[in-house]
Parts: structure tokens; sequence; C-alpha cells
């Protein structure tokens, strides 16, 4: 886990967003980071110290002058101890206090003494958003380094639709692990492709398998968080992405193959995780195929075209492929001669029969071969997975 044993300071101000912290507060613990909140005196209108304590299992600070901790100046004590600072929610009154150097309570002192990484989670009133001063306050912390996560639009707690609403926690969460990871693939553009395609019968049926795309979602997300330029020509999946990453939607494996042809040459690295169907029908349906018309349904299949096969063979210099391998059998032959056959740099095989690797699990098995070694790795989650891939495709590049 990227954020184990990270020391995470939160910063909790005084809004009804307030009560979402909690939500990242556990997903952070759950990552194994440790947690330390300081809550302003408004945010403890809206939520109570003995929550986020209970939560954090950590002590929660509430006053620069607390009596009992009067030999440990809390505010310079909780920078040197903290990796990053996360103001969430973080209302227009504390950015305004951040952008023009007021230091009047713990959390705005602390962020003036704080070196590190600063993270900023706004959520207010739409208008208060759309402010010229508030604006002006989010534009001048961007303009010396301080990080922003964008609020949502929607339905807001004064009833109105717009923009100021906090944004989803995953989302927090990930802008967190990518600000406290190495960003090694920095300037690089990954094109990724990921889930399955489906090879339409006529209207209503189709020819797919079983995968979910979580495994192709968890690499672009990897690559997300270590700086890369991410885009995703993906298959049909039911998979919500936090990052900043392109999306291209995608159903066949013909349409897929067209659009990874058109745009592969403007990538560094091309990582082809998507199940893709090798075969599709020769002729599809207009309307529904009616069971009332025939007792037997012969369907002619013909060979889609080899969007790995198509890179390797017009692999531009520089670039590096990185291929899956999902088999039944003999998984370490098939996949070493796939490696040979595609021109690709990594192969990534997996045996989609053992349990708790394949398809539709959050976890995999998987061998990586290239043509320097082979390694097995244990059953780890797939985002685990995608870091053990790109700390070999960083080697590759360090070798260029």
């Amino acid at each position: 886990m990227r954020l184990k044993n990270k020391n995470i300071l939160i910063g909790v101000c005084g809004g009804i967003a307030a009560y979402k912290v909690c939500e990242l507060i556990r997903l952070l613990k759950k990552n194994e980071a440790n947690v330390k909140i300081i809550m302003t005196k408004n945010a403890q209108k809206f939520i109570t110290p003995l929550t986020l304590q209970t939560l954090s299992q950590n002590k929660v600070y509430t006053d620069t002058f607390e009596s009992e901790y009067f030999y440990d100046i809390e505010h310079i004590s909780l920078t040197t101890w903290a990796d990053i600072l996360v103001v969430a929610p973080a209302t227009a009154n504390i950015i305004g206090k951040f952008a023009n150097g007021i230091a009047d309570d713990l959390l705005s002192t602390t962020f003036l003494a704080f070196d590190k990484s600063v993270l900023i989670v706004p959520a207010m009133n739409s208008n208060m958003f759309e402010n010229a001063i508030v604006k002006q306050n989010i534009h001048k912390l961007k303009s010396v380094g301080i990080n922003f996560v964008e609020p949502e639009s929607g339905f807001l707690a004064c009833g109105v639709y717009g923009k100021g609403r906090y944004p989803e926690n995953q989302k927090i969460l990930i802008e967190i692990e990518k600000l406290l990871c190495s960003q090694d693939l920095a300037g690089k553009k990954v094109l990724i492709t990921a889930g399955p395609t489906r090879e339409y019968l006529d209207p209503i049926r189709f020819i797919s398998n079983r995968s979910s795309g979580k495994m192709g979602y968890a690499i672009a997300e990897e690559a997300y968080k270590r700086g890369a330029q991410v885009t995703v020509v993906s298959g049909p999946v039911s998979i919500n992405t936090y990052a900043d990453i392109e999306i291209i939607h995608v159903q066949t494996a013909s349409q897929m193959y067209q659009k990874v042809k058109e745009i592969y040459e403007q990538y560094d690295i091309l990582i082809f995780s998507a199940a893709v169907a090798d075969y599709r029908p020769k002729t599809t349906n207009e309307t529904k195929i009616k069971k009332e018309n025939t007792d037997e349904l012969v369907i002619e299949l013909i060979k889609n075209p080899d969007i790995l096969k198509f890179v390797g063979e017009n692999k531009k210099p520089g670039q590096i492929i990185v291929g899956f391998s999902a088999e039944t059998e003999n998984v370490l032959e098939n996949s070493q001669k796939k490696l040979e056959e595609k021109n690709a740099d990594l192969i990534v095989a997996n045996n989609v029969l053992e349990e708790g690797a394949g398809f539709d699990v959050d976890t995999n098995i998987v061998t990586l071969i290239s043509k320097e070694k082979v390694e097995n790795l244990p059953k780890m989650s797939k985002s685990e997975v995608a870091k053990r891939i790109f700390d070999h495709v960083v080697t590759y590049l360090c070798k260029m």
C-alpha cells in the first residue's frame, strides 16, 4: 500500500460538508496511513472532535493554545510530523486566510509553517465559489504551488444547483497518493486498452467475455499517480475512475483497433490489458433474430484484427509495449511465444482458472515476462499489480 505509514494531516473547516471527511479518514486508515486532525472553531459546530478522534485514533487539535500541551508548539510539531496537509472541506474563509498570509488560528498558522505538499478541497455555495475574490485567492495559491481538487457540480445543501459540492473521497484519495508518489512518469504519455469488447449478433445479443476492466483501470490510475498523461480506450465497463484520465469508449474489437491505430504513435508507453474478442460474427442482423424462425442457429465467425500485433509490427523508436496473456494452460510457454511474436517488451500473464486471478475480481496472480527474466508475483490487489508493472516499465525507460 502506497500510503502505509504515511502521515496525513487533515484540516477540517466549518462547512456543511464537514461530515464527509469521516469517510476520507476511513479510507486513509484502510490504506494504513497515520491520520491527525486540526479542526477550526466553526468545524466543531458541524461535527464533534470525538467523532474524528475515534476514526483517526489520534488526538484532534482544536486550539493553538491548549494548556495541557503547552510544552509542544503544535503548529510546528504537526508540520514536522506530517507528509502532506489536506484541507477538506476548505471554506472561502480559510482559502482567503491562506492566500493573504493570515495566521489567527491553529490551521492557518500550520499552513504558513508547512513546507511540504498541500492539497485543498474547496466546498461552498456556488455563488461563493464563483466570486471573483475567491477565484483570485485560489489562483494566488495555485501560483505558489498549492494543489486543489476541484469541487463538483450538483445540488448543494442550500438547495441550488451549481459548482461547489464536496468531491468524492475516492478522488481526494487518488490526489493524495499522487502527491506522495514518485513522479517517475512525468512527461510521458500512456495509452491503455481496458475491459471487454462486444461482437453483436443483432441489436440485442452479442458475444463477449467476463472482463470487468478493473485491471486496466487500475493501471490507468497508477500511471496517473506517477505523473503520466493517460488515455484509456475502454470497452463497455461499469467502473468510475476519479483520476484525471481521458476515456475513449468503444464497443467492438474493430472499433478498439481503429482507435488505437489512429492514435498509438502519440504515446510513449502502450499497455494492452483489454480482453479483445478474437472473432466476430461475419454478419450482424439489423433486427432481432427471432427464435420462432429456426430451431438451430449457425453463426459464422471471422477473425478480428490483432491490436497488439499491429502495434508491435509498427512500433516507433522509444515506445514501450506491454501485452496481457490470459491463459488456461501452458501459461509460460504461450506467453513467451506471444512476447516474441508480438514484439512486446513485457507480457503480463495469468491463469484465469486460478482462484483470485483473472476476471471480475479485485486481485490477480500474474507472471511478468520479458526477454531478460520471468517474475512470478503472488496474489495481490490489481492496484499493486499495476504498480509492479510500472516499476518494470520505469526500469526500461532508464535503459533508453
